[in-house]
């Protein structure tokens, strides 16, 4: 048996004190949210820009010089070559961007928890945020924005989604519907950003898109400040230390949720590489005239989001139905579901790009296709794969869980870096058939896994409650 040790959680406070609510919840839900909104449109309208800023404008030659630190990143990366594409340089930048973007939350929550509270953190990563999406206006200070920006992830994210949960006492059943509120404004900010802050940036100047973005965190850091009062102040844990006990059986769950990771790296690949090479790709061959006006390549982002949030209703509704008549599958089996549908994603696009006469000949019908393939296999692999770790987690360490599922996120955005920097638009069918082949191989070692270990993992009607834990803690994630 094996001991370890975490600090003991505060009990949250009564903030529904004064009579106040808001839509029936704790009067703090409302400046936790909104904040939590401005926060994902300044994150999704800067990242919707990012490679095309990058390709069409920060990289090139008359422009590259001007970066400060640029050249030593390159050589850091071991890509110092001074002719490579501009392209496979952003694509680089953006992997190791958006792979980091997932791992400092994990480490800003551990540092909140331990030495300094998510209310500092919070206020912190939200200063950090909006000084760098200034930063983002100027060519010279690009590195240095995308520092601060993800020091201010790291500090925000992990640690205002758990203010949202202190608002509620335990047992209470308004929790699930609170995240919920909070994801419907995240969803509606993740529609909006692309529009407005894409068509600044393509239409008028990269640095207008980029100050929208801030503009946004700015208002989200105001609403936070000014909602202090109703939100619950969390300090550090400085007290002893409980201990946690793991059963050989435990240790052994552990490990297997481990070895899932690599896994589960493959089937986010066609996902992520959504804001990297697939606005290149699309840039170059949708036929983007609508109506008789050209669309920014962006907002086929915002149309991916809203598809997102039908698709994820649709499947939830989907899955209500089925167990009225019948067992419901095992996480296990929708992951190897999910896989599937996710490789059928870019081998729509592999089929599209072969089939087109030319440039911008692909019609936006592979563009729906495309989404609703993609949205299917992410609705049915990132939530589901987070209910699965925080199900299987041992008693008292499914917040260490929950972050450990998180790294196979920040492993597939350098992997979709690294890939994107492959792409040339002469080999464009094979890029997308290798994103097809390596989401099917995971997809195929998931059904293995399925029919090893499916029955041992799969749920039992004593372990609902902690399934409904668990997917109430996939709600912040369902937006990325």
């Amino acid at each position: 048996m094996i001991t370890i040790t975490q600090s003991p959680a505060s009990p949250p406070a009564n903030h529904t004190a004064s009579g106040r609510t808001f839509f029936g919840h704790p009067i703090g839900l409302g400046p936790l949210s909104l904040a939590g909104s401005f926060e994902r449109f300044a994150y999704y309208g800067m990242q919707s820009l990012l490679v095309l800023y990058m390709t069409h404008w920060l990289l090139q030659p008359e422009h590259i010089g001007q970066v400060w630190g640029l050249r030593a990143l390159e050589r850091a990366l071991g890509n110092g070559d001074m002719h490579q594409s501009p392209q496979k340089l952003a694509s680089y930048i953006f992997g190791l961007y958006a792979g980091l973007a997932y791992l400092t939350p994990i480490i800003g929550g551990a540092i909140a928890d331990r030495w300094v509270g998510k209310t500092r953190a919070v206020i912190a990563g939200a200063v950090m945020m909006t000084m760098g999406h200034i930063f983002m206006a100027f060519d010279q200070t690009f590195l240095i924005a995308l520092l601060f920006l993800l020091l201010g992830l790291g500090a925000f994210r992990s640690n205002h989604a758990g203010q949202i949960g202190a608002l509620y006492p335990a047992g209470d059943e308004r929790r699930a519907d609170g995240f919920q509120l909070y994801m419907f404004g995240v969803q509606i900010a993740g529609i909006l950003a692309p529009l407005v802050c894409g068509s600044l940036g393509q239409n008028v100047a990269w640095r207008w898109g980029f100050t929208a973005a801030g503009v946004g965190m700015t208002i989200g850091l105001i609403v936070y400040v000014a909602g202090l009062g109703t939100i619950p102040v969390n300090s550090a844990a400085r007290a002893g230390n409980q201990p946690i006990q793991l059963t050989r059986h435990d240790v052994r769950n552990i490990v297997i949720l481990i070895l899932l990771l690599p896994v589960l790296t493959l089937t986010q690949l066609g996902n992520q590489q959504t804001f990297n090479a697939y606005l290149i790709w699309g840039e170059a061959n949708y036929d983007l005239m609508l109506f008789g006006h050209a669309l920014p390549i962006t907002w086929l982002l915002s149309f991916g989001a809203v598809v997102s949030t039908v698709v994820m209703g649709l499947s939830v509704a989907f899955w209500r139905a089925w167990a009225r008549k019948r067992p419901e599958p095992s996480e296990l089996a929708k992951l190897t579901i999910g896989a599937t549908f996710s490789a059928l994603a870019p081998l729509a696009l592999a089929i599209a790009t072969r089939n087109a006469g030319g440039p911008h000949h692909v019609g936006l019908g592979w563009a729906l296709a495309f989404h609703v393939l993609n949205n299917i296999g992410f609705a049915h692999s990132l939530p589901v794969a987070l209910a699965l770790y925080s199900r299987m987690a041992p008693r008292g360490t499914c917040g260490t869980m929950i972050a450990l599922c998180y790294l196979h996120l920040f492993a597939a955005n350098l992997l979709v870096g690294w890939l994107g920097g492959m792409y040339e638009p002469a080999s464009a069918v094979s890029f997308w058939l290798w994103h097809a082949g390596l989401i099917a191989a995971a997809a195929i070692v998931l059904f293995f896994v399925w029919l090893v270990l499916g029955g041992e993992f799969a749920s039992t009607p004593q372990k609902l409650t902690e399934r409904a834990t668990a997917i109430r803690s996939s709600f912040e994630a369902i937006a990325e």
